[in-house]
């Protein structure tokens, strides 16, 4: 059984990149922490066959999302279905750190 402890203490920045925090993974799920600095961002990109879903922790970024765009903050979230082109981009003066959920993986 593995058990992560969910703190301050999980979160990992750099000034040169977002930064992805592994928790939890298997064949069919994967579960991050995106930790982006201000002005750090996610390529928008797509993955054919998988969902991704976006919960924000902590701070406020634009999530992009199938040609939309939105900003959120602490406690909302967003989904990307399959194929959908998705990205986050930290727009923000403050550190976002972001809560990844994607089934299955990426191949």
């Amino acid at each position: 059984m593995k058990i992560v402890r969910w703190d301050a203490a999980a979160h990992r920045f750099s000034p040169e990149k977002m930064q992805k925090v592994g928790l939890f993974s298997s064949e069919r799920f994967f579960l991050d922490l995106y930790c982006l600095e201000p002005g750090q961002s996610q390529k928008p990109h797509a993955h054919d066959g998988s969902d991704k879903v976006y919960l924000v922790v902590e701070g406020r970024g634009r999530f992009r999302v199938a040609g939309e765009e939105q900003s959120l903050g602490a406690g909302e979230g967003v989904m990307a279905g399959a194929g959908d082109v998705h990205g986050i981009a930290n727009d923000s003066e403050e550190r976002l750190v972001v809560l990844t959920l994607m089934a299955p993986p990426p191949q």
